[in-house]
């Protein structure tokens, strides 16, 4: 980097290495850093810039980290992308999504298995013939995880979208059947949810060959939010999984 920037600083995170652990939960919306981070030991706060809010804690002795990354799949790729160059390299993206299915209940927690890329940024990586796949550790650690906290979970595939209007009002745009034939089409497909994140953070994850997966609270119905119990309930899964890899990963799992 020129112009008299810090080169060990990572420009749109503010992090250097040392600042986050291994492993990252991602949260899209900043607000939800404070209530994870909550849920690790010692948790302090490290940075804030632009959509970027990192907390970093420890989980059974290991150093973990929670760092927002905005809405969507570029920013979600500068955050990966950065998070990597300090040293991480297992991520679980961790949000909201809304149903595709018509008959999935509000509240149940999606574990994301692969994504469609129904979106551009991904594009930019790879050719759209490659899959976006969660790695199968991390699927697995989530699953364990449900299992633990009581959690009502299904795996299955996102559809990862670049516009949020598109899905919820697409009668008014202008390409408003070929947006009905294709949701038509992931639902008979079997996709389970759809959330704006989850492809690019894939497909740079297999790039790096490092690890990435995503949980979703996946809402159907008109008012498509969470309740209190219900976030609580996907937060803590998730850091549950995340104390599932460290135990495997200390105790010479398959990966790296």
């Amino acid at each position: 980097m020129s112009g008299g920037l810090d080169p060990n600083l990572q420009y749109h995170l503010q992090l250097r290495r040392g600042d986050v652990g291994r492993y990252v939960l991602l949260p899209g919306d900043p607000g939800r850093c404070a209530p994870i981070a909550e849920l690790f030991d010692d948790a302090v706060h490290v940075a804030t810039n632009r959509e970027y809010t990192t907390y970093t804690g420890t989980l059974d002795g290991e150093k973990v980290s929670v760092v927002s990354t905005g809405i969507g799949c570029p920013s979600s790729a500068i955050a990966v992308e950065e998070l990597i160059k300090l040293g991480a390299d297992t991520f679980i993206r961790v949000g909201t999504s809304g149903a595709i299915q018509p008959d999935t209940p509000s509240g149940t927690l999606a574990i994301v298995t692969a994504a469609i890329r129904d979106e551009g940024t991904s594009a930019h990586y790879l050719p759209m013939e490659f899959p976006a796949i969660a790695h199968p550790q991390v699927v697995d650690a989530l699953s364990q995880a449900a299992r633990r906290t009581g959690a009502p979970a299904e795996r299955g595939v996102t559809q990862s979208k670049d516009s949020f209007y598109g899905e919820v009002e697409p009668e008014r745009m202008p390409l408003a059947g070929m947006l009905a034939e294709r949701w038509h089409a992931w639902v008979a497909g079997g996709a389970i949810c759809s959330e704006m994140e989850a492809s690019t953070i894939f497909c740079i994850s297999s790039i790096h060959r490092v690890r990435a997966g995503g949980l979703m609270h996946v809402h159907n119905d008109a008012a498509g939010g969470e309740h209190d119990p219900e976030r609580r309930l996907l937060l803590s899964t998730a850091v549950e999984a995340l104390r599932v890899l460290i135990a495997q990963d200390r105790a010479g799992g398959s990966w790296p």
